[in-house]
């Protein structure tokens, strides 16, 4: 199953924090993508949390991943703080353009 394989690409232990909140916003991404299409969504984020929610205390990819499930369930309908990390840049093609050609 999809939240079983999520939840264990998450649960790698200790991460520096931005680490670990782009790892647990892409989890919940890739688990919400999983979701049929007819889910009662709201069964199906509770019964994640619950599977997540023991493994969270030693990997901060997971509590990220349940604080996202929690918050997708409380409160008003808001859009939830996603975003994909930033493509790093390391300039090859910078490089590559400065060669002379041979």
């Amino acid at each position: 199953m999809l939240l079983e394989r999520t939840i264990i690409q998450l649960d790698i232990g200790p991460l520096p924090l931005d680490e670990a909140r782009q790892l647990g916003q892409l989890g919940f991404m890739q688990w919400l993508a999983g979701l049929p299409g007819a889910a009662d969504y709201p069964s199906a984020a509770r019964a994640a949390h619950a599977r997540a929610t023991p493994f969270a205390a030693g990997s901060p990819a997971l509590a990220e991943f349940c604080a996202l499930l929690t918050a997708s369930l409380c409160g008003p309908i808001a859009p939830l703080p996603l975003a994909m990390p930033a493509q790093r840049r390391r300039g090859g093609a910078a490089k590559r353009s400065l060669r002379m050609p041979l």
